[in-house]
């Protein structure tokens, strides 16, 4: 296994740090945070057009670019860095995967190219009142008629749920777990509802089905295995985007150690302050060893080691940016408790992702699971 990056990797990141540096800023991200659509148009359609980060690993077949998971996380984790405002992580992370992973070819070469191009926004909707991302919190009810597949019951903390072009909805048939596709824009019976949610810079909805006509993807009753693989790979890249919010938050930390003087002196030469940044430091690059570890294993493509690569990943990504977010308020002191400083921006998003594919707690007894602990 080669854990090193490419040049071509490394130039990706290049590219994509210097174009969100530029289109995704802090007056960027506080001013999509209080816009209730949460992005912005015209960058959504240049990530697509100039830079082809919504395709870049749909494969070619499908409109896309056919690159790996180790690519992808480069970009997942810079966009963690600019804390970028838009639907990326629902589009990507766990729409186009699960289109990717699930056995419908004619339901692939029709959504994705659309997902590719930027034309699509998507999202997933598994998780219900009860906030569970296993199998047994999947009950919305999906029956099939004379006129097709009807789905009735909630979805709820949908990433970017409010605005998607089409929604993969889990639901339980009489044959099991099943995937759906729902066109979002005119579906008949389908009510969204956009949550206030502590992070603001990623869009949570809650969706309700009455009778709503939908798409079975596949074959029925066989979607739990997808869509396993799909929370999986998706635990992997937002894994990425932690460390690349947590190395942000750090260098704010130390930008502000150095210029902040007491007692006639700069307060990073002060040994508590000195001691907190390499903690922090220290436990950023073990996070990053964790995340690099299961998008290698995401392009080595063993079952067995995807899953618990990406149970160690987020189990231990989500904590050490919400432990590193925290401390660089501390390290700021007064200053980085106040709305102005953009420290509470990235301490939000640190709690919020800490919770999106489930607790820490929750993946730690995954992985005991699957290690057969």
């Amino acid at each position: 296994m080669d854990l090193t990056f490419s040049e071509e990797q490394d130039e990706l990141r290049k590219v994509v740090r210097s174009f969100l540096t530029r289109h995704a800023t802090e007056a960027d991200v506080r001013r999509l945070a209080a816009d209730p659509r949460g992005y912005d148009v015209v960058v959504w359609r240049r990530l697509a057009t100039e830079i082809g980060l919504q395709g870049l690993a749909v494969p070619e077949e499908y409109g896309g670019s056919g690159f790996g998971y180790v690519d992808l996380g480069v970009v997942f984790e810079e966009a963690g860095r600019a804390l970028l405002c838009a639907p990326y992580f629902a589009t990507v992370a766990l729409a186009a995967e699960a289109l990717l992973r699930c056995d419908d070819e004619a339901a692939r070469a029709e959504l994705l190219p659309g997902i590719a191009a930027g034309r699509t926004l998507a999202t997933l909707a598994l998780t219900e009142d009860e906030g569970r991302w296993d199998a047994p919190g999947i009950r919305l009810n999906a029956l099939e008629g004379p006129t097709g597949w009807r789905l009735t019951g909630a979805k709820t903390y949908v990433p970017d749920g409010h605005l998607a072009d089409l929604i993969l909805v889990a639901a339980r048939t009489p044959a099991g777990i099943s995937l759906f596709a729902v066109e979002a824009a005119d579906a008949p019976g389908l009510t969204r509802t956009h949550l206030p949610t502590l992070d603001q810079t990623r869009k949570q909805a809650r969706i309700t089905f009455t009778d709503t006509p939908a798409r079975l993807l596949g074959t029925d009753g066989t979607a739990w295995p997808v869509l396993e693989r799909t929370l999986a790979t998706a635990s992997v890249l937002l894994a990425a985007e932690q460390v690349g919010g947590a190395a942000a938050a750090l260098d704010m930390a130390v930008a502000y150690a150095r210029i902040r003087e007491q007692y006639g002196r700069p307060i990073g030469s002060f040994q508590g302050i000195k001691h907190k940044c390499a903690d922090m430091l220290v436990e950023i690059e073990s996070a990053r060893s964790a995340a690099y570890a299961g998008l290698w294993a995401l392009d080595a493509g063993d079952a067995t080691e995807i899953a618990v690569t990406a149970a160690v990943a987020q189990a231990y990504c989500a904590e050490t940016f919400t432990r590193v977010a925290a401390d660089t308020i501390q390290v700021h002191g007064g200053i980085g408790f106040t709305w102005e400083h953009p420290a509470h921006l990235y301490l939000k998003r640190a709690k919020s992702s800490e919770v999106l594919l489930g607790t820490p707690a929750y993946h730690r007894e995954l992985l005991a699971a699957r290690l057969g602990i």
